[in-house]
């Protein structure tokens, strides 16, 4: 196997990151260094300080891998953000990133990068293979989620006034060609599932992508401290995931005031954490467990009967279900975005589209011990599959070498 030198180029990583993008850049990054390859992760804290509430989180130290991080920061995160959401292009830390990044690296992969340096980041890596990994809608939509208003899933433009209900002031570079212009110096695009592909191309994304899907790591390299003591004395059903209105939590909570036969375990907090304890208060079938350690979140998966995944948005993904897999357990999915994609593909589980229809299924798998296992077998074999360190690394591997092929062809 070839050994080559990569960037990663990213605005959230962990632990500065809110949702599962940072981690699966995290995962990527230190499957390549066990490979043997020298990997440097350029990320940008100013954004993760100026969208964070609270303190920030203790860096880890050295990467245990030897996974290079460098961190961006300033004395002004929060101008040092809005210039780059503004501008398209990284004004406070653009000087540095050309020393960091040129002439340095056979490949410059591009993940998240709408506040460390938008579409103007695109050009940097001179003479390295250029990839970009769509971990969000970022490319078609302004604020990533493609849920317009913050009310309903987009289906047509109205980018401006949705902005601005997001408190986002608009990009008014996006008017301006900058981004079709920088997108000729990447030499492939990635999507997260074939869903995402088809979506970046319904809302004019025209250039052509690779399919490839977040992963987790393979079962051999599972920790041996993991806690696995039962972590309800109830049956339950579990959502893992940030709290936030477009996760769709709200509508499953009501249904546990009549479901009696089992208790629902929310794990994770988030902005929208407050209403949804609200919603609950005074039934004692709902419980939040907030953030749960990784050794720990392990036990709540392998003893669900199933893991509810409500996302009311189009997500790229689907990461929760992969995770629910990799423990052998079932999932229940809204029929929307990537859902669908993975179910069927795995077996694994159940969708719905309506509340009825989530009760229904909630008390077949509840009601059919062997159902639950049989699903939950076909997901971790789904997983094995398609969806492990094993499976996933060396289709990323290819896809880098034949842009490296194809480049140096031109070359000659």
């Amino acid at each position: 196997m070839t050994v080559r030198r990569y960037c990663f180029l990213t605005t959230f990583y962990p632990p500065f990151n809110f949702g599962g993008d940072g981690i699966g850049v995290q995962r990527l990054a230190r499957a390549l260094a066990r490979r043997g390859n020298q990997v440097t992760v350029i990320h940008d804290m100013d954004a993760y300080a100026s969208l964070h509430t609270g303190p920030l989180p203790q860096s880890g130290g050295a990467d245990p891998f030897g996974v290079q991080v460098v961190t961006l920061s300033s004395r002004l995160p929060i101008v040092s953000a809005l210039l780059t959401q503004q501008f398209g292009r990284p004004v406070v830390n653009g000087a540095r990133l050309h020393r960091l990044v040129d002439g340095r690296f056979d490949v410059v992969t591009f993940h998240n990068i709408s506040l460390i340096g938008g579409p103007g980041l695109l050009a940097y890596g001179e003479g390295a293979a250029r990839l970009y990994v769509a971990h969000e809608h970022w490319l078609v939509c302004p604020t990533h989620v493609l849920w317009r208003h913050r009310r309903e899933r987009c289906d047509g433009r109205e980018c401006i006034r949705c902005q601005l209900e997001y408190r986002r002031p608009p990009q008014l570079w996006r008017y301006t060609g900058l981004l079709e212009r920088h997108l000729d110096q990447v030499d492939a695009f990635i999507a997260m599932s074939e869903f995402s592909r088809a979506k970046h191309r319904e809302f004019g994304f025209a250039r052509e992508m690779e399919v490839l899907p977040y992963f987790m790591p393979d079962p051999d390299s599972a920790s041996a401290s993991i806690d696995e003591s039962i972590p309800h004395e109830r049956p339950y059903f579990l959502f893992v995931g940030r709290l936030e209105r477009i996760k769709g939590l709200q509508e499953v909570i009501p249904l546990f005031t009549t479901y009696s036969d089992a208790d629902l375990l929310v794990a994770g907090e988030g902005e929208y954490g407050a209403e949804l304890r609200r919603l609950a208060a005074g039934n004692p079938r709902v419980r939040f467990v907030g953030r749960v350690p990784a050794n720990r979140l392990a036990a709540y998966y392998r003893h669900a009967i199933a893991v509810v995944v409500p996302s009311v948005c189009f997500e790229t993904f689907g990461n929760i279900l992969v995770e629910a897999f990799s423990y052998a357990t079932p999932v229940i999915a809204r029929r929307v975005g990537p859902f669908p994609e993975l179910v069927q593909q795995s077996n694994g589980g159940l969708l719905f589209d309506t509340r009825d229809e989530l009760m229904d299924a909630m008390r077949s798998l509840q009601s059919s011990p062997d159902l639950r296992a049989q699903m939950g077998r076909a997901g971790f074999e789904a997983y094995i599959a398609h969806w492990s360190e094993s499976a996933v690394v060396p289709r990323y591997l290819d896809i880098v070498d034949r842009v490296l092929e194809q480049r140096a062809r031109v070359a000659h």
